[in-house]
């Protein structure tokens, strides 16, 4: 089910919210002539945060961050032209880091790190780049 709090002459600009069939909030953000602009939030069932993040004309842009049902981090890395850049984690069920690496143009580039549920650097992985 959707919600468009917009004015009706102006389609897809202004707020939206999305709801899951139980009505519970799935997502809320803003539209601007059609696509996805500013920070947008996702919504697990249960009602936590899953996701935020920023859209910039309708493309994933900045620092997103997801979450596990638990609160606890899933993942955390930036976004430039829609494409995945820089330094990007993520995190185990425990809250602990699985790994850790760098994104080049959407493509994992350099050594990335693995950890294990402790917490340890068990392996390393080269990616090219």
């Amino acid at each position: 089910m959707k919600t468009n709090a917009s004015d009706d002459r102006k389609p897809n600009t202004g707020l939206h919210k999305e709801y899951f069939r139980d009505g519970g909030l799935s997502s809320v953000g803003k539209y601007l002539n059609g696509k996805r602009t500013g920070v947008w939030r996702y919504y697990l069932k249960n009602g936590r945060l899953k996701a935020v993040g920023k859209f910039e004309d309708g493309q994933f842009t900045g620092l997103w961050k997801w979450f596990r049902e638990n609160g606890k981090p899933l993942q955390i890395g930036k976004f430039e032209d829609g494409k995945q850049l820089g330094l990007w984690k993520r995190y185990l069920p425990n809250g602990k880091l699985y790994d850790v690496g760098k994104f080049v143009d959407g493509k994992r580039s350099g050594l990335w790190k693995i950890y294990d549920q402790s917490g340890k650097l068990v392996r390393t992985k080269q990616f090219g780049r």
